[in-house]
């Protein structure tokens, strides 16, 4: 077993940050900017080859684009260009002639996002600063003062500081769906794997359930891969990820100065600021950019309960909005409706029945008392990350929980956590040393899913940690002076 650790002589703890996508990279790039790290101070766990790609930019289907405009991506929150300028630079656009939007917005493939990271981050693995321990963690535990990692192959980290920045949780299938299906040749329950749509055929009959941005992503590499059959996409509001407005909008409206204390109160206002947008000749893109902008200074606001309501009852419509699709992406989609390739039902799954690899559905139509029974040949779940099934997704998370560390959000949205990022157990007392990096944190700090809001989470937990470091050599510098007036 291989096993890192400080060397007690320098006295300086160590940090280690769980998860190397872009949360993970980012507070270990934006602590480097500021600190000077020894080596063999800064370990991060992440399974993948690179860091920085995680599973958002691990991607290399060719089919899968970002969503943002390539202009509005990057690194660095007080230069946002600088991705877009990455591209350029490196001519890294080369041979992809779609990449320009007709609006002129750049949106290459997602992993060319993946691959800037890393290479924003590459400097300081070079020299030593930080070490990449390509491992996934598998167990995590509190033994004495430090924070004790171990990876599924056998590398051992003695921590000081923990930060955890997991991706997404996998989808969580429908039990209806789950216990029919399980082990059937074409049922995908995680789109996200490398490879896993090639189980399904040219002329397969396909549902797939879920309306978001990866039933796009989903329908658009079915297309690239050739596949001509009918598909059925479903959600309970039947509600599409719309696409980006034709021109480019500045944010529109004011939704902090004075915010709303309920879930009521900020949908009228959101729908008249669309309305008196709309009257100065914006669309709504506009408004939603603006709440989005303002998103964690509304959700500070709103007592818990109302957040609640704003998670059961306007976050199907706010994702739809708020999550755009690839202009590439969307022209997928609206060339498949327009051929009657693909029609889109406001449905769920009632009742699923096989016989002979045919997959039986019958389907609860969500606007009204009926349902449609319908034969597919392959399934495919685009429900979006499971995230209030965060503690069951990986062994050492619940082991943290059941030792009181970690819990569920107010929200179950994420991990429970302080406005400092610092990890909250269930009795509400605070976890020594353990921070919350990324989209887990949002129950605490709202819009965390976008990647502005992520980079900007990523600087500001990267602060906490300079604190903390502040701290623990403040009191090295006690003890030792301590040491020197007994000696």
């Amino acid at each position: 077993m291989t096993t890192y650790s400080h060397d007690p002589s320098h006295g300086q703890p160590v940090i280690a940050i769980i998860g190397g996508g872009v949360s993970g990279a980012a507070v270990a790039f934006h602590l480097l900017r500021g600190q000077r790290l020894r080596p063999g101070q800064l370990f991060i766990f992440e399974p993948r080859e690179r860091l920085g790609a995680g599973l958002a930019y691990d991607s290399q289907d060719p089919a899968h684009r970002i969503n943002v405009p390539a202009a509005k991506m990057s690194l660095l929150p007080d230069d946002i260009e600088h991705f877009q300028r990455w591209l350029k630079e490196r001519d890294a656009l080369a041979g992809d002639e779609t990449a320009v939007a007709a609006n002129g917005n750049l949106f290459p493939r997602r992993a060319l996002f993946g691959r800037y990271i890393n290479s924003m981050l590459q400097p300081y693995i070079d020299d030593g600063s930080v070490t990449h321990v390509a491992d996934r963690a598998t167990d995590v535990r509190r033994s004495g003062e430090r924070w004790v990692i171990r990876g599924e192959g056998g590398r051992r980290v003695e921590a000081d500081l923990l930060i955890i920045a997991t991706s997404h949780p996998s989808p969580l299938p429908p039990q209806v769906l789950s216990r029919a299906l399980d082990g059937h040749p074409r049922f995908i329950a995680d789109p996200t794997r490398p490879d896993v749509l090639a189980a399904i055929r040219a002329d397969d009959r396909v549902l797939v359930v879920g309306n978001g941005l990866t039933s796009a992503d989903v329908i658009a590499s079915l297309d690239l891969r050739g596949h001509k059959g009918p598909v059925t996409a479903i959600s309970r509001h039947g509600l599409r990820s719309r696409g980006h407005a034709a021109a480019k909008q500045e944010p529109f409206g004011d939704f902090v100065s004075r915010p709303s204390r309920t879930a009521l109160e900020l949908l009228r206002r959101v729908r008249a600021t669309i309305r008196e947008a709309e009257g100065q000749g914006w669309s709504w893109h506009a408004v939603i950019d603006q709440v989005r902008a303002q998103g964690q200074d509304l959700w500070r606001a709103m007592p818990l309960q109302e957040r609640r309501r704003v998670v059961r009852h306007l976050r199907p419509f706010w994702d739809v909005h708020r999550f755009r699709v690839a202009p590439q992406v969307e022209a997928v989609s609206e060339g498949a409706i327009r051929s009657g390739r693909l029609e889109v039902l406001a449905a769920s799954v009632e009742a699923v029945t096989t016989s002979g690899g045919a997959i039986d559905c019958t389907l609860r139509l969500g606007r009204s008392a009926g349902s449609v029974d319908r034969q597919f040949d392959a399934v495919v779940v685009t429900t979006g990350p499971g995230h209030r099934g965060i503690l069951e997704t990986q062994g050492w998370i619940g082991a943290l929980a059941e030792a009181g560390y970690l819990a569920i959000d107010a929200t179950r949205l994420g991990l429970a956590c302080n406005t400092a990022s610092q990890a909250l157990g269930a009795d509400g007392a605070l976890a020594p040393s353990l921070f919350i990096s990324g989209p887990l944190a949002r129950g605490t700090f709202g819009e965390l899913m976008g990647l502005p809001e992520v980079v900007e989470h990523a600087v500001f937990v990267a602060g906490q940690v300079a604190a903390a470091l502040a701290d623990h050599e403040k009191r090295r510098q006690g003890r030792t002076e301590i040491g020197i007036s007994a000696a």
